[in-house]
């Protein structure tokens, strides 16, 4: 489950309205979420016999084929030296590798167990986003950081007008931003954030009604600058990729499976099916960090600035925080974990095999 991005940056076209348009950014969100499943499951399940997963189910049956004969020395050198403790306890994994591997064209028992691995770290993750409530919070900080640009949208096409022109241009633009301000109203209730948009709103139409112009600055001042709403968009649009990055990579460590198990009859230390599940889980847990990240700054912003009227604050800080920082440290956290996660696995697989 991702946490769903539904923004407007730029003007809309007259005839699309405000509630037609979040609801195609709500559609867009989930069909997206839909297309990542549906990919899983073609990649993964159906018809595995002819696609690029059994492809690579092949590739790694080769490699297994490969490496078994490394693996038979390894096993009479300790069937030689070890009397038959070690050497049997070693015939393991073969019998693993052919277990996984086996492909019935209805996906392997790697590729199930595979997909119910996914499905635990994403239910763990939809539990982590909805005991936050962080549909609400991470949906509303990210609104309120970018409402003044969106608001602006609207404006400041306005500006290029004159005496009547523009007076009517303020009037249909107002009529337009009170839609999308009762669509905040009707999600979110009338929050601080809210009121304090819409007396800015207000402001400018006043400014325009005495001055009979609205400056740049005056626009600037209230509302942000032109350079701030690329900017944030720029940003939101970053951490999105990032949310799909993570999607791409995990299943792009999912098809790489069967290569790994295949190469886990190397005599090594370190088997490779380890260091995939390591890799495998440790995406699992970057998504869960980014998401956690975000909900609790996003609480932070809501139940602070967001509440407060009197508070004005600039959330630049925030569209940075999750464009960039939060990234980068759900990827730190990822490979902290992932490290102890090899370290641990690679200790117990060693013990089990001394205790067998």
């Amino acid at each position: 489950m991702q946490l769903a991005i539904q923004l407007i940056f730029a003007q809309l076209e007259p005839q699309l309205g405000i509630d037609e348009v979040l609801t195609k950014g709500a559609v867009t969100s989930q069909s997206i979420a839909d297309g990542w499943n549906s990919q899983w499951l073609d990649l993964l399940q159906n018809n595995t016999s002819n696609n690029l997963y059994g492809a690579l189910t092949n590739l790694g049956i080769f490699f297994a084929v490969g490496t078994l004969l490394f693996f038979m020395i390894q096993f009479l050198k300790d069937l030689i030296s070890y009397e038959y403790s070690r050497p049997i306890s070693a015939l393991i994994w073969p019998f693993v590798v052919v277990i996984l591997l086996s492909n019935s064209g209805k996906g392997s028992i790697l590729s199930s167990l595979t997909l119910g691995l996914r499905g635990f770290l994403n239910t763990v993750n939809h539990q982590v986003v909805v005991s936050a409530d962080a549909n609400k919070m991470y949906q509303q900080a990210l609104n309120m950081s970018v409402a003044e640009e969106v608001t602006g949208s609207f404006l400041r096409p306005c500006q290029s007008l004159t005496g009547e022109q523009q007076s009517e241009c303020f009037k249909r633009a107002t009529d337009r931003i009170n839609i999308l301000l009762q669509e905040y109203r009707n999600t979110y209730n009338n929050q601080g954030w809210i009121i304090r948009l819409q007396d800015k709103v207000n402001e400018i139409n006043n400014v325009s009604s005495v001055r009979g112009i609205v400056s740049e600055t005056s626009f600037n001042s209230l509302l942000g600058s032109t350079v701030q709403t690329s900017i944030k968009s720029f940003l939101v649009s970053l951490q999105y990729a990032f949310q799909n990055l993570i999607e791409a990579t995990m299943l792009l460590i999912a098809l790489l499976g069967p290569i790994a198990v295949g190469g886990s009859l190397l005599p090594v230390a370190g088997k490779p099916i380890f260091a995939w599940l390591t890799g495998f889980l440790s995406i699992g847990i970057a998504k869960i960090s980014f998401n956690i990240i975000a909900v609790l700054t996003a609480a932070v912003i809501v139940n602070g600035p967001g509440q407060n009227f009197n508070a004005d604050p600039d959330l630049m800080w925030f569209i940075i925080f999750l464009g960039i920082l939060a990234p980068i440290l759900s990827l730190l956290v990822a490979a902290a974990g992932g490290f102890a996660l090899f370290s641990g696995i690679s200790n117990t697989a060693s013990l089990v095999r001394e205790r067998i």
